[in-house]
C-alpha cells in the first residue's frame, strides 16, 4: 500500500500549517482512495518520523514523501536523508521515495507562474 507524506519545515505559530493542510485536503478530496498525510520538521505534529511511523504500523510499504519546500535546502539534503534512514532502521522493508520539491517541480513552477500572472 503507498501513502504521500507532505513534508514542510514548520512554525511556532500553528496556523502556518494551513496551506500545507489545504493541500493536503485538496489531494484527498481529488482522490478519496489515497492516503495523503502532512507532517513537518519541527514545532507541529506530526513530526516526519511520526507519520511514517503511524503509515507503517498502519500496513503502509511503501510512502512518497513530497517536500513543500521551494528549492532543495540543507533540510532537503541533509534532514530528510538523516530522518529517512532512521526510518529505515525503525521500519526494515519500507520503500521511501522523495520528489523534488515543489518549487522545483515543472507543475509547481507552471501553477505558481499562472497564479502570479493572474493577479
Amino acid at each position: 500500500m503507498k501513502a504521500h507524506l507532505l513534508f514542510a519545515h514548520g512554525a511556532r505559530n500553528p496556523d502556518w500549517a494551513q496551506p500545507i493542510l489545504a493541500i493536503r485536503d485538496a489531494m484527498r478530496a481529488r482522490r478519496p482512495t489515497a492516503r495523503v498525510e502532512a507532517a513537518f520538521l519541527e514545532f507541529i505534529a506530526p513530526t516526519l518520523p511520526q507519520a511514517i511511523d503511524t503509515l507503517a504500523v498502519e500496513g503502509f510499504t511503501e510512502i512518497i514523501i513530497v517536500p513543500m519546500f521551494m528549492a532543495q535546502s540543507g533540510h532537503t539534503k541533509r534532514d530528510l536523508p538523516a530522518l529517512i534512514d532512521e526510518a529505515h532502521r525503525r521500519h526494515p522493508g519500507l520503500t521511501v521515495a522523495v520528489a523534488v520539491p515543489i518549487g522545483e517541480a515543472p507543475q509547481g513552477v507552471a501553477a505558481i507562474a499562472e497564479y502570479a500572472l493572474s493577479t
